[in-house]
């Protein structure tokens, strides 16, 4: 499910030059960042997470398109690694649902 996207957002990825060079793990893992605090100044200014709007009449904005810009750049990354999102998204998922309530007593 998720591998096909992950195929597809890659390759489009690769066709848009973003991987004409190679690009480090510290780089991709700051991109992901910019994105959520982009998502939060979103947020921020008062729109709602479903929200989704067009200021220019054609790129979209809004917290959920930064939430997805997030899940696009790691997408595009598990492709590039050859990464098998679809298993370890299900691993995870697995591992959780026998953890312990709000495991270690964590607040938040």
């Amino acid at each position: 499910m998720l591998n096909e996207l992950r195929d597809d957002v890659h390759k489009n990825a690769v066709k848009h030059g973003w991987w004409d060079e190679e690009r480090s793990f510290g780089e991709i893992i700051a991109l992901c960042h910019s994105e959520l605090s982009e998502a939060l100044e979103e947020y921020r200014a008062g729109h709602e997470p479903q929200e989704v709007y067009y200021p220019d009449g054609r790129k979209p904005e809004g917290v959920a398109i930064e939430l997805a810009d997030c899940i696009i750049r790691i997408l595009d990354y598990c492709g590039a690694q050859g990464i098998d999102v679809d298993e370890a998204i299900r691993v995870k998922h697995e591992y959780n649902r026998g953890r312990s309530y709000r495991h270690g007593g964590k607040r938040i």
